[in-house]
């Protein structure tokens, strides 16, 4: 069942034109033009109760827009979204305990304050009632360790440690979905991965549903299924992280740690040896145009091997060549089935 539903959404902007030197500026003033900016053209999709989904995009392609509508923050030009079967923008304050927000560069903690003062605070503006209350701090202190740190005021907090406290003050009133923008920026790899697994924690325990808006793809390939890709306002893709792996990031590693110095190697010619460190070869190759069974037998066939390994395409390459228009999507078959299956994009090299 659709939580989240956004049906053919737009928001369009309208920007002053400036004009350049003196008499530039006192015809702005006199008679102002506009330009209309769509930040958001006519997007839709549905996310179901559960599920985890990432949205990403380039800066400026949209996201922050979508998101803001999604909370209420603003109000769409033209369209619908729905959260929970409620238009956001419409009924704020009832949208409002639905809702978990996690801004990675942005606190909702008090400055000056104990987290715990914090966390009081927002137990009476969100009313939670005492045994609710309690038993998410037991979880929160199990899983982010906010007993370490919860006496002391927000600004002596180390990056990380505000980061959980902000995800469990997000948590704390148990909405049903959470909006995380760059939810783990900054962060060394011990504490993402330590709120990466606390994420996954509870929407397995309590089917939170789950946006994220981030330009780490490990945040995305590590907790979500499902991905939405907008740029310059328009979903260009909407399908799981497996998916696009498999479709678009055709290329694949093989390393080969031989048992003996080969100065020089026999291969098939779609293979090429992109590096090499003393008996170590990493050989690239398409998927499409050889199987790598029949790679591996070959070498085996010709050569002493001590090793073999195969890398799978980063997710975070396959996004960057998207970013810098090396894959180029059909807009047009980016949309939804009779079944009501979204569809895949088609894409060109």
């Amino acid at each position: 069942m659709s939580i989240i539903e956004v049906s053919n959404l737009v928001k369009d902007y309208k920007l002053n034109v400036r004009k350049k030197g003196l008499i530039g500026s006192i015809q702005s003033l006199l008679i102002p033009e506009y330009k209309i900016k769509k930040a958001v053209d006519n997007i839709s999709f549905s996310i179901n109760k559960g599920d985890m989904v990432g949205f990403i995009g380039p800066n400026g392609a949209g996201k922050s827009t979508t998101v803001k509508m999604l909370t209420g923050i603003l109000s769409p030009t033209s369209g619908t979204v729905s959260i929970d079967g409620r238009a956001p923008h419409k009924e704020r304050k009832k949208i409002a305990s639905k809702i978990g927000v996690v801004f990675g560069q942005r606190s909702q903690l008090w400055w000056d304050l104990p987290v715990a003062d914090t966390y009081d605070l927002l137990r009476y503006i969100y009313k939670v009632p005492a045994k609710t209350f309690n038993e998410n701090m037991n979880i929160f202190n199990e899983l982010l360790g906010l007993h370490e740190f919860i006496s002391q005021p927000v600004r002596q907090l180390s990056l990380g440690q505000r980061m959980r406290a902000d995800i469990g003050a997000a948590l704390l009133h148990n909405p049903d979905i959470v909006l995380f923008d760059e939810p783990t920026i900054g962060l060394d790899v011990v504490a993402k991965e330590k709120i990466r697994q606390f994420i996954k924690c509870i929407n397995a325990e309590r089917s939170t549903t789950m946006l994220f808006t981030t330009h780490d793809m490990m945040d995305i390939e590590k907790t979500c299924k499902r991905m939405l890709i907008i740029d310059q306002g328009v979903i260009i893709y909407d399908g799981t992280t497996d998916q696009i792996k498999d479709r678009y990031g055709k290329d694949r590693i093989l390393v080969v740690d031989f048992n003996e110095s080969y100065p020089e190697i026999v291969l098939p010619a779609p293979v090429q040896v992109v590096r090499q460190e003393n008996n170590k070869k990493w050989l690239k190759f398409k998927k499409d145009e050889i199987q790598i069974s029949n790679l591996i037998s070959e070498l085996t066939q010709r050569y002493s091997i001590l090793d073999l390994t195969i890398q799978e395409p980063e997710i975070e390459a396959i996004i960057r060549e998207i970013y810098e228009g090396g894959i180029n999507f059909d807009q047009s078959l980016c949309g939804v089935s009779e079944e009501g299956i979204p569809e895949q994009p088609s894409i060109s090299n």
